[in-house]
């Protein structure tokens, strides 16, 4: 009879997982609070900008603008990809009337300033303005998640938690850790580590969101050794089968 307890409470024992492994920034109280400092992100081969150039006579811009950046038109983001400039292997876009510009090191702010001033100084626009968006940024969350899948954005900045926040968050069977985030910036692929019970991270660049970043999250140990083993309907199953034994046993 006592053997029956034991495997219950084995069992049961096996399937809590604790509080403190499923808590995000244990020490948050360490990390100082100074002011965050954004990491450029440099536009890379295959993004999809839009551009739009703007100026004291709208007419004078037209030429400088696609289609639909000139009717104003579009409002979805499949047709502004469409209609956007697609950076080549070469990091090079063909720009109307100005022909191909160089964007390779460059963020979106540093290409604005040098079509502006490209504009301006050349004689083609009186105090030009420009705005560059980039428009297929997107990352990737596999693993022990509620949504795995890619996901597209449009903000300027984007944090791994709220990354993971679009998935859904981890599940209670993800390794929070050891989070792997795999990037790739300027034909050099770099894998980070993260461990999302630690605040440390809040201060690195794997803070920060970058287009096509994968984030996995594997299972952890516990859930690698429930494998093909058990689970927690399973756990109830046999524990009722074992608890009427006990009471059939008991009569």
């Amino acid at each position: 009879m006592k053997n029956i307890y034991l495997i219950l409470f084995f069992l049961i024992l096996q399937s809590c997982g604790s509080k403190k492994n499923t808590l995000y920034l244990q020490n948050e109280g360490a990390i100082d609070t100074a002011q965050i400092e954004m990491q450029a992100i440099t536009i890379q081969p295959n993004d999809i900008l839009k551009i739009l150039v703007g100026s004291i006579m709208p007419e004078a811009a037209m030429p400088y603008n696609r289609l639909g950046d000139r009717t104003g038109i579009v409002n979805s983001l499949d047709i502004l990809k469409l209609e956007g400039y697609v950076v080549s292997n070469e990091q090079t876009i063909r720009f109307p009337i100005l022909g191909v510009i160089s964007v390779a090191g460059k963020t979106t702010q540093q290409l604005a300033l040098e079509l502006k001033e490209q504009l301006q100084d050349g004689g083609h626009l009186l105090d030009p303005t420009v705005d560059v968006r980039l428009l297929n940024s997107k990352f990737t969350v596999l693993g022990e998640v509620m949504r795995p899948g890619t996901f597209t954005y449009t903000d300027t900045n984007l944090s791994l938690l709220q990354a993971l926040g679009m998935a859904g968050d981890l599940t209670l069977n993800g390794q929070r850790d050891d989070v792997l985030l795999i990037r790739e910036v300027d034909g050099k692929r770099k894998i980070s580590h993260i461990n999302l019970m630690e605040a440390d991270y809040l201060s690195s660049d794997s803070y920060q969101i970058r287009p096509n970043d994968v984030i996995v999250v594997n299972p952890n140990t516990r859930a690698v050794n429930l494998s093909g083993l058990i689970d927690i309907r399973t756990l109830l199953t046999i524990s009722s089968l074992l608890l009427s034994v006990a009471v059939l046993l008991t009569r």
